[in-house]
């Protein structure tokens, strides 16, 4: 069978099965749940796999899970989605518990990765390309719970804080020779595509500032005021803003998680986390250590102890351009009245620029959502644009790179310079860490 008849096919058994994705897609939705901890959402999908009899693993990463079509010579090629939630309390479709909501459309990547797996599943497309397909769920994109997955890390249970990292370190990437996989944005229309936008990376710092406690009002001045430091390490990160360069989009946003005990103590024990954002990793890195340096001024100027834990966050994402134009081919095949617009940066991180640093990526954004990103406004008003739509552009790009020898990936992969190697890549996430 040719590629276009074969492509076709795909998206017609995708059309047949939009209500059992749209259903997939929403069940996830309504089951949100904080990375590392998504053991519904995963038990959803590997029943998922199940169903469409494809041999999967489970538990990568802690509850990453992973299927495999096909078992030929030649590229293999990875569709990806996230199974994790944002935090988001005032979200309508919250756990009132946790706060975790799909605030950022992961159910809706997954399901258009359900999609491309039934297109490509239920077509045999294995059966007349020439390498292999993995889809893949990840868990634990969002940067979140900071001191839970320090635990995680002490307890052996992780060694790098996020999903994709993870699974890169645990062996789940080695197999894999390129990815994509989709993130629903909101734009202007509802039937847009966004390629190429590039991403942040970024380190993570989680600061205690250890004071000394007395009571506030009778004996200030025999205590240590732990807030204090914090407020001056705070301002001492704003007053450096002036010399962070436009062109490498740093962003420093810290939160304090405690900021004492009782209003009449003096607080011994203030805790600070703050991502440090850039668009380069020398941008990161010079900029962590301007950061650290205002923190601990502040601890220094109050006479309070200041302990800086630093951890790998996100690598800029780095998209690969041939393989976006075998997307955006694709987009107007399935959808042709879409508006694809080639976007340009972002001060937003994810993971997958982890990946992106060892093989050919794309990380493109579809429309049929409304309200921004981590917001109670976020939700779907188009599943077809959302997720439908998507699973077939993933489904014949897919066909597109293992049709014919798989030359079209093979074409990639010889094109594609990679930054790092596994081993490269983990000592230099390694490196990052600091306490």
């Amino acid at each position: 069978m040719d590629s276009t008849k074969l492509k076709q096919k795909a998206c017609k058994i995708i059309e047949q099965y939009g209500e059992t994705i749209i259903a997939y897609t929403q069940d996830v939705e309504q089951e949100p749940e904080l990375g590392f901890r998504e053991f519904r959402t995963a038990e959803k999908t590997a029943k998922f796999f199940r169903d469409l009899g494809l041999n999967y693993e489970e538990g990568l990463a802690i509850t990453g899970v992973k299927a495999k079509l096909g078992n030929s010579p030649g590229p293999t090629v990875a569709v990806l989605g996230e199974l994790d939630a944002i935090i988001c309390y005032d979200s309508p479709l919250a756990n009132p518990n946790t706060g975790a909501a799909h605030a950022c459309g992961h159910n809706i990547q997954l399901g258009a990765m359900m999609g491309a797996a039934i297109g490509l599943t239920l077509s045999e497309a294995a059966c007349e390309l020439n390498g292999n397909i993995v889809f893949m769920a990840t868990p634990a994109e969002e940067y979140l719970e900071i001191p839970y997955r320090a635990r995680l890390r002490e307890e052996g249970k992780v060694h790098f804080c996020s999903g994709k990292q993870e699974l890169v370190y645990r062996g789940a990437f080695d197999e894999i020779d390129m990815a994509m996989m989709i993130h629903a944005y909101q734009m202007n229309g509802t039937n847009n595509f966004m390629l190429n936008q590039t991403n942040n990376g970024f380190v993570v710092k989680d600061i205690r500032y250890e004071g000394k406690e007395a009571h506030a009002a009778a004996a200030p001045e025999e205590g240590i005021n732990a807030l204090n430091a914090a407020m001056l390490g705070l301002m001492g990160i704003n007053a450096m803003r002036e010399t962070f360069r436009d062109e490498d989009v740093i962003r420093v946003h810290p939160i304090v998680t405690k900021g004492g005990d009782v209003v009449n103590s003096i607080p011994a024990d203030v805790r600070i986390e703050t991502f440090v954002r850039a668009k380069s990793i020398e941008a990161i890195e010079s900029t962590s250590l301007k950061v650290e340096r205002a923190l601990r001024a502040g601890g220094d100027a109050i006479g309070a102890k200041t302990h800086i834990a630093t951890t790998p966050g996100y690598l800029p994402i780095r998209i690969c351009e041939p393989f976006s134009n075998v997307f955006s081919q694709n987009v107007n095949a399935a959808y042709p009245g879409a508006e694809i617009i080639w976007g340009g940066h972002s001060g937003g991180s994810t993971d997958m620029g982890d990946v992106s640093h060892i093989m050919p990526v794309i990380h493109p954004y579809t429309s049929g959502v409304n309200g921004a990103l981590h917001t109670r406004h976020f939700r779907v008003v188009d599943y077809n644009i959302a997720c439908i739509i998507p699973a077939k552009i993933m489904a014949m790009s897919v066909i597109d790179l293992l049709a014919d020898d798989g030359k079209k990936a093979q074409d990639i992969l010889t094109s594609y310079k990679p930054v790092f190697n596994k081993t490269q890549y983990i000592a230099k996430m390694n490196s990052l860490y600091s306490s």
